[in-house]
């Protein structure tokens, strides 16, 4: 006699997609055309002439002005998001304001005039950022000099000081005090600034000090070093052309503001954006081929989502190929997570880690219905995925591949014993597995292949055994900050207890001062990654902006909620801002 065991699933209720595929195989653009192409080539030379002015005036002057004017220079193409046409030129500029600020070390007095606040605080932050090994500084080195500066000289007021100090103080390492204190003192002077001209009512653009209120607001909703690039771009693109506008109407309001600067920012957008839309029109193709949203009905539908997380991890428009298969890879992830949360049951999942620990299409007859789809769909991009870099680089990469997915999978079943037993661990236990189980191993491994970039032993050797702490360190940031905005949520349709509800379990404490821990967290995490991205890496560049790039994307896309599971949200208009609508350009 035979009997059927009927299995209880439980649903998530996630929304479907909100992106229709018609929609996005309708998109295109005009700045494909020559015309566009041959006068952004003409504006990037008028920019890289502006390097040039500013080095030649520096020959004739003994002045500073000039390392101020390249440092002011450089920050605003990187915030309009074209620097990477300026690399050689950014490297040589910053390699001699490095040269100089050796040879010239100057402690701050009321007397000096030259190295204000502003200036010693962006200095700092682009070197770092740079990569420069640059201190905090000792007593008569910038930052300190610039903290005290602040206190000193009772400069308080100085609202541009303040920021440009506060953005520097995100490119802190573990230890570096100076950098904590003046991230905590400016944080509230920079906060009572804003509550004080809101109260005045001087936030209306007709102020004088509306753009200098729009940039504080800005960078105390996310620091710029947290912010995904490409949004960081929409958004100072739009304050840039207000600076402009303010300009023309008073000249001291806005200086250094330039018109063909601004053209060139908002063309090589939109030309950019561009091939987004033909990357994700690939995308649209592919997902709709796997056919996962009829077939996985019970999954989340988030491919244009996946698209955008893969522009956060590189924006470069040379990555095409990159973000193609990111997305694909991000898929995946999603729709896995999704039956270990809630559809599977105990006994489906471990059938389902067991086949792809061993990478065993056989064990597929041993499998549920929805698992053989989802497990054939595995195997079969992710060894399309090997073929191509093996074809395109000589790299056999499939042991790598698959042993990420292992781990992935394997990570996932330990959250479901926990979630099936009633088991709450602790911090440190959850984090140990949920760096893993948000994608760390499987997402940096299919990165470190698919950038084209050279690989090494060694670092074959940190992602075969999950063992390099710059990506630990960013994947843990993405766990927190993921469990900041959706424990609640996940929590109710029967999830295992995230990063807050273990701390309070663990530590006794109420939910706010968990999250609070939770933030701390967060912000010493990042500390590390700091630390682990600028010292001297077995890494390629492009893979270690990566690994940063995923942290930012995570706070961009929870910035205001879970802008991943509801994408109906902020983030609908992040994409159509960066992927679907061309800023305007005046004739």
């Amino acid at each position: 006699m035979t009997t059927t065991t009927t299995i209880t699933r439980r649903s998530a209720n996630y929304q479907p997609s909100i992106w229709n595929h018609d929609f996005v195989q309708s998109l295109k653009s005009d700045y494909t055309k020559e015309i566009y192409t041959k006068r952004a080539e003409k504006l990037k030379e008028e920019v890289r002439r502006m390097f040039f002015d500013i080095e030649a005036s520096a020959l004739s002057s003994s002045s500073s002005s000039s390392s101020t004017s390249l440092l002011k220079l450089i920050n605003t193409i990187q915030r309009l998001g074209v620097s990477y046409h300026f690399d050689d030129e950014i490297k040589g500029a910053l390699d001699r304001i490095m040269s100089t600020s050796i040879q010239d070390k100057v402690a701050v007095s009321e007397e000096d005039d030259d190295q204000d606040l502003f200036t010693r605080a962006l200095k700092f932050r682009l070197l770092r950022q740079h990569g420069y090994e640059v201190s905090q500084g000792d007593d008569d080195d910038d930052l300190k000099a610039a903290a005290r500066t602040v206190v000193l000289l009772n400069k308080l007021d100085d609202v541009e000081g303040m920021l440009s100090l506060y953005e520097a103080s995100f490119y802190g390492f573990e230890g570096e005090k100076i950098l904590d204190e003046a991230q905590e003192l400016t944080s509230r002077i920079l906060k009572e600034y804003l509550n004080n001209n809101n109260n005045n009512n001087n936030n209306n653009k007709g102020n004088k000090n509306y753009i200098k209120q729009q940039l504080v607001s800005h960078a105390l909703e996310l620091p710029l070093h947290w912010m995904m690039p490409r949004v960081e771009a929409r958004w100072f693109i739009d304050t840039y052309e207000q600076m402009m506008i303010m300009q023309q109407q008073d000249h001291e309001a806005c200086s250094m503001v330039d018109p063909l600067l601004l053209e060139f920012a908002k063309l090589d957008f939109n030309m950019v954006q561009a091939i987004y839309q033909d990357d994700l029109k690939f995308v649209s193709r592919w997902w709709e081929e796997l056919g996962f949203t009829e077939a996985l009905s019970f999954t989340r539908d988030r491919w244009v989502e996946h698209f955008f997380w893969s522009v956060g991890f590189h924006f470069d428009p040379k990555f095409g190929n990159y973000r193609r298969r990111m997305t694909k890879a991000g898929c995946l992830v999603t729709t896995i997570d999704d039956i270990y949360d809630v559809y599977g049951s105990l006994d489906e999942l471990e059938l389902f880690t067991n086949a792809v620990e061993r990478w065993d299409i056989n064990l597929m007859g041993g499998l549920p219905h929805y698992m053989k789809i989802l497990f054939l769909a595995l195997y079969n991009i992710t060894n399309e995925i090997a073929y191509e870099i093996l074809k395109m680089r000589g790299l056999d990469v499939i042991q790598h591949l698959k042993n990420s997915w292992a781990h992935l999978c394997k990570a996932y079943l330990v959250e479901a014993k926990w979630y099936y037993s009633g088991y709450t661990p602790t911090l440190e236990e959850y984090l140990e597995n949920g760096w893993i189980s948000v994608s760390g191993p499987t997402l940096a491994a299919h990165a470190y292949f698919l950038l084209g970039t050279e690989t090494t032993e060694e670092g074959l050797e940190y992602i075969k055994n999950n063992s390099s702490d710059l990506i630990r360190s960013s994947f843990i940031i993405t766990r927190l900050v993921d469990d900041l905005e959706t424990s609640r949520d996940e929590l109710k349709r029967g999830d295992v207890p995230k990063s807050v509800e273990c701390y309070m379990h663990q530590a006794g404490v109420s939910e706010s001062i968990a999250r609070e821990h939770i933030k701390h967290l967060i912000n010493e995490m990042w500390k590390k990654m700091n630390q682990d991205k600028f010292s001297r890496s077995i890494f390629p560049r492009p893979f270690i902006d990566t690994m940063a790039n995923v942290a930012r994307m995570t706070h961009c896309t929870y910035q205001y909620g879970d802008g991943h599971g509801l994408p109906d949200r902020e983030t609908k208009g992040r994409i159509m801002s960066i992927v679907v609508k061309p800023i305007p350009i005046s004739s």
